[in-house]
């Protein structure tokens, strides 16, 4: 019997519950894996090979090669463990949230200045 989740529709929305922490067990374990800096330098050195010592599907795994936030947290990344990705890549929180948003950098931030997104019409 399937669980009724009221939130699984909302637009623009990946909700991290139990399913999707399933789902992403081991591509967040590997992203957890970039806390020590041997990883992170063996993932720098060769990305696919440290890569396919993790157990992740392969979706995962040219996800994380392409830097594809979104598709990552459609695949069960959670967006703190996924920070430690762009983290070993040298790049911002703010960095990372703009290209999952389709913007710059910089029109990231304005717009987070002015009060962030607004709900379209009629998506309210």
């Amino acid at each position: 019997m399937a669980i009724d989740k009221p939130y699984r529709n909302i637009p623009g929305t990946t909700i991290f519950d139990a399913d999707q922490a399933r789902k992403g067990y081991h591509l967040n374990q590997f992203c957890m894996s970039l806390m020590q800096a041997g990883n992170r330098a063996r993932f720098k050195a060769d990305e696919l090979s440290y890569l396919s010592e993790w157990p992740m599907s392969e979706q995962q795994r040219q996800a994380v090669l392409d830097r594809d936030y979104n598709r990552m947290l459609a695949l069960g990344g959670n967006i703190y463990f996924l920070a430690k990705i762009f983290s070993t890549d040298g790049k911002s929180f703010q960095h990372a949230a703009a290209l999952m948003t389709g913007m710059t950098q910089e029109k990231y931030a304005e717009m987070m200045l002015a009060g962030g997104r607004k709900p379209e019409a009629g998506n309210s």
